[in-house]
């Protein structure tokens, strides 16, 4: 009684902040604790990060890389996400693999996801995950889903560049009347010096209103990046750092906060497994 009573709280929960705590329910995780710093941007990314936020990035990779981040929503143990993910360069394009765990042990879901991006341009690439979603809770047993997301990236001007993001564009159900979240991003990076970058975005998942975002990372010294965003419905403030050392070896650490519900804190590693060639 006890678990069903836990498993009910955070269903409402889910239910009630589901647009602010960007809860599960087959919703996308987000890009690491870089895209936590910097207002749940990420659409415009081309590190590893791209693996969860737009694949298409993933093609601007030149090394074998891997990645692992956790998040514990609002010091909620209930309420922890763990992702993994790794992605390969070829010749014929570069391929990833994505895994996340949340919840907790009588209500978890897990993602797995297999990822391909390429570049038909120099200037211009496309990316897909096809992701399989499962649902356990002990007393009830398991319900698994299938969906994919599509992604594009052009770089507009070698300061600027544009990313668009479809996560489950079909309408997928999960039960009667409820169906996996549909969501569209659209956003804007734009580099204003080698120190200084500026994300912004907009996304939309058809069942909430249109959400804005806003992310900027400076490098305050060689190995050492701020970042700070904000984003809209409902109002989240963020921050971070980012520390990479010599051996190529990147720790993010990240916080957002919500007036009501308070802090999500959040923290990343990144390696690469050879040099790199991308600033991003």
């Amino acid at each position: 009684m006890k678990h069903l009573i836990t498993i009910c709280c955070l269903t409402v929960f889910s239910f009630l902040f589901s647009n602010v705590a960007n809860s599960q329910n087959g919703a996308p995780p987000i890009g690491g604790a870089r895209s936590i710093a910097m207002g749940y941007t990420g659409v415009t990314y081309t590190d590893i990060n791209s693996l969860f936020s737009n694949q298409a990035g993933l093609a601007m990779l030149d090394h074998f890389t891997a990645t692992a981040f956790a998040e514990q929503r609002f010091f909620i143990s209930e309420l922890q996400s763990i992702s993994a993910g790794a992605a390969l360069p070829t010749n014929s394009g570069t391929f990833g693999l994505s895994l996340n765990y949340f919840g907790f042990e009588d209500y978890n879901e897990q993602r797995a996801g297999l990822a391909y991006a390429r570049k038909l341009m120099d200037n211009f690439s496309i990316g897909a995950q096809v992701l399989v979603l499962n649902t356990r809770i002990p007393e009830y047993g398991n319900k698994t889903n299938i969906t994919f997301e599509l992604g594009m990236l052009a770089q507009l001007l070698p300061q600027l560049r544009l990313g668009f993001h479809l996560y489950s564009p079909a309408r997928i159900e999960l039960a009667t009347d409820e169906y996996l979240p549909s969501v569209y991003k659209l956003g804007l990076q734009y580099l204003v010096s080698d120190k200084l970058n500026i994300l912004a975005e907009v996304e939309k998942d058809i069942d909430y209103p249109v959400r804005t975002k806003l992310g900027l990372e400076y490098e305050l010294a060689k190995a050492l990046k701020m970042r700070i965003g904000a984003a809209t419905q409902p109002v989240n403030l963020s921050f971070g750092l980012a520390y990479q050392l010599e051996n190529g070896l990147a720790l993010d650490i990240a916080s957002s906060y919500h007036e009501v519900l308070g802090f999500t804190p959040a923290a990343g590693i990144v390696f690469p497994f050879g040099s790199s060639k991308n600033k991003d």
